[in-house]
């Protein structure tokens, strides 16, 4: 089984994945958490899901608040992405944001969803938030990514028709 773990390890590594930082707010103190397992779920309705570990504070947040955002990084964006991937109650110093349909919304990003709780799903060390969308904001800046274990963006492929 630890094979197979570590195989499966390195075949996700090789999977290009956007990069977000999920928000919500306990109060009025500002939490969030980068995540890299974050898709589209529904058009009918308009909903997305993320992927939070089982120990998150914010996935504690979540359960109180019923309410988070999505803020898809941009390309310029790498040093957020590793700022909101560590512990601490701190993330937030040195960090533009500010409040959009009540959730934390960082500035300079790709795009923005504010998202209602619909559900959650448990996913062995993680937990899946079924979220409903009730905002989206679409900048033109290119995303930020991650694979191979490094961050990057999105770069159009040259197609041949023939």
């Amino acid at each position: 089984m630890e094979s197979v773990a570590t195989d499966f390890r390195e075949v996700m590594a090789g999977v290009c994945t956007p990069v977000s930082v999920v928000t919500a707010m306990d109060g009025a103190r500002p939490h969030g958490t980068t995540v890299s397992a974050f898709a589209s779920l529904s058009m009918t309705p308009p909903m997305v899901l993320v992927s939070l570990d089982r120990r998150s504070d914010l996935l504690a947040v979540l359960q109180r608040s019923r309410r988070f955002g999505v803020n898809i990084l941009s390309h310029g964006q790498a040093d957020t992405a590793v700022q909101f991937a560590r512990k601490g109650p701190d993330k937030f110093d040195g960090v533009s944001w500010h409040g959009s349909a009540g959730l934390p919304r960082l500035h300079g990003t790709a795009g923005w969803l504010a998202c209602d709780l619909v559900e959650l799903v448990d996913g062995g060390d993680h937990v899946v938030a079924y979220g409903g969308i009730s905002e989206a904001v679409r900048s033109l800046i290119a995303p930020l990514t991650y694979h191979a274990r490094t961050f990057g963006t999105h770069a159009a492929a040259e197609v041949t028709l023939r």
